[in-house]
């Protein structure tokens, strides 16, 4: 099994390498097309014609487009993603600074989303052939047709201002400064030996992360329902009838961990469209994620700062979805069985 997963790393890594130039390509072409002059906007506003032209000789905006992509492209292999126009700051360092906050959010509202798709599942499927049966999978699809931004503004109007009961702006409340460590904060709370402060910035996390979680589980419940109805059918399930085996054990105990196999395929897809919808609950909640270092430097036209978290966003969707793989194959060990 370990040979499989280390060849299933490999080629994903293979994959990962032509997917990060196209998208790199993409990122700078058409950033390049937008009527932005970085030299001019990274100047003060009484700046000359000539302090311009030198400052665009400077960044190399002189030269040939592809020559541009070429230096940018060896400087981002080399770890140099620049410098922001708006912050005066190293790209790098605000990208570092945001991405753990973005994935401790992605990741947390995943495992939401997870629990709530294995349980809204199995219900689902209990009552299939119940006169509860349409009221389930209508509920199903008028969850699915929420997106994570309303469900961030429902959840604000509710559990901020109707009931205020949990804060929705931040990560951490105003009294408390962030320690300093991985940048998950979290993580950072526990091993900084401080409970009150890792309970706070749980509470400033639980209505972005159930928003998301709420926008993506609806897709997962009616996979696994489909999923199990599919192993229903198979001989060892009528086997294990026969053989009275209670309903219960024969769903939890062997129908769900071959159902569960589709249901992870689609988790690895769906990470990617919940990592990129982060963005927007970001800005809602006021959460200094990558999301927000995005809208900014959209805001300002700051393009080293849009190519690299454009590019961050891709390695990241790619790692997890190769994580989501390795455990597929943990969790199915034919797949990791000789030809």
């Amino acid at each position: 099994m370990a040979l499989t997963i280390l060849r299933l790393i490999a080629n994903r890594l293979l994959v990962a390498i032509p997917i990060l130039l196209v998208v790199s390509v993409l990122l700078f072409a058409v950033l390049r097309l937008l009527p932005v002059d970085p030299a001019a906007m990274s100047l003060p506003p009484n700046a000359t014609r000539a302090e311009v032209e030198a400052k665009r000789v400077e960044m190399g905006l002189d030269r040939p487009v592809s020559a541009q992509y070429a230096i940018w492209l060896g400087q981002t292999v080399q770890g140099d993603l620049g410098s922001s126009i708006h912050y005066r700051r190293s790209v790098a360092g605000l990208v570092g600074a945001t991405l753990p906050a973005t994935l401790e959010l992605a990741l947390i509202a995943m495992a939401i989303a997870a629990a709530l798709g294995l349980a809204g599942g199995l219900i689902m499927f209990r009552v299939r052939g119940t006169p509860a049966e349409p009221a389930a999978d209508l509920g199903s699809i008028v969850l699915l047709s929420l997106p994570d931004f309303l469900w961030a503004l429902f959840l604000i109007l509710l559990f901020g201002v109707a009931l205020p009961v949990l804060p929705f702006t931040g990560r951490l409340s105003s009294g408390f400064e962030r320690p300093g460590g991985t940048g998950f904060l979290l993580l950072d709370t526990l091993l900084a030996g401080r409970p009150d402060m890792f309970w706070d910035a749980l509470r400033h996390m639980i209505l972005p992360c159930v928003a998301l979680g709420l926008a993506f589980a609806p897709a997962i419940m009616r996979v696994l329902r489909s999923s199990l109805i599919d192993v229903y059918q198979e001989d060892y399930i009528r086997q294990a009838r026969l053989r009275g085996i209670g309903a219960t054990r024969i769903l939890l105990g062997h129908a769900l961990k071959n159902a569960a196999l589709p249901t992870l395929g689609l988790m690895s897809v769906q990470f990617g469209f919940l990592f990129g919808g982060t963005l927007l609950v970001e800005v809602i909640y006021s959460y200094p994620g990558m999301g927000s270092l995005m809208v900014d430097a959209v805001r300002n036209a700051d393009l080293p700062i849009i190519q690299a978290v454009g590019l961050v966003y891709c390695v990241a969707v790619l790692a997890i979805s190769t994580a989501l793989d390795v455990l597929h194959v943990l969790l199915n060990p034919r797949l990791s069985a000789p030809a």
